[in-house]
C-alpha cells in the first residue's frame, strides 16, 4: 500500500485536543477532511504527521506550539479605549469581535480584561502557545 507524500491529495477523519484532553475540533460527526499534502492550507504538524501513513492507519501526534499556531504574541494584544467600541457592544471578557481593517478584511479579536476605561483585545489564535494532540486516520487518497 502506498504511503502519502507531499503533493497527494487526502481525507482523514481527525479529532484535536489539548493538553487537559479537552477536544477543540472534530471530524467525526462530519465528512472527512480534504486537503494537498504540501499547500500550507493546515498547520504544518499536522500535514507533517500524515505523511508517511496509508489508507486504513491510524496515529496519534502531539504537535508542538511552534508547528501549530505558533506562540501567544504580545504584539498580537492591544488596548483601546472604550469609546472606539461601538455603542451597540456591551464588552465583555471572552467576547469575540471582529476589527475591519483598512483593505476591507477582518481580524477577529478576543476581549481579554475590561476597565473603566480600556478594553484588551487580543488577535492570538485562540490555540497559540498550545501543544496540540491528535487523533488521525487516514480515509482515502483521492
Amino acid at each position: 500500500m502506498a504511503t502519502i507524500k507531499e503533493g497527494d491529495t487526502v481525507k482523514v477523519h481527525y479529532t484535536g485536543k489539548i493538553a487537559d484532553g479537552t477536544v477543540f475540533d472534530s471530524s467525526k460527526e462530519r465528512e472527512p477532511l480534504e486537503f494537498t499534502i504540501g499547500e500550507g492550507k493546515l498547520i504544518p504538524g499536522f500535514e507533517k504527521a500524515v505523511v508517511g501513513m496509508s489508507v486504513g492507519d491510524s496515529n496519534t501526534v502531539t504537535i508542538p506550539s511552534d508547528e501549530a499556531y505558533g506562540e501567544k504574541r504580545d504584539d498580537m494584544v492591544v488596548d483601546v479605549e472604550k469609546t472606539q467600541i461601538p455603542e451597540d457592544i456591551s464588552p465583555e471578557v471572552g467576547q469575540q469581535l471582529q476589527i475591519q481593517q483598512k483593505d476591507g478584511g477582518a481580524i477577529p479579536v478576543v476581549i481579554t480584561d475590561v476597565t473603566d476605561e480600556n478594553v484588551k483585545l487580543d488577535a492570538n489564535h485562540p490555540l497559540a502557545g498550545q501543544d496540540l494532540t491528535f487523533e488521525i486516520e487516514v480515509v482515502e487518497v483521492v
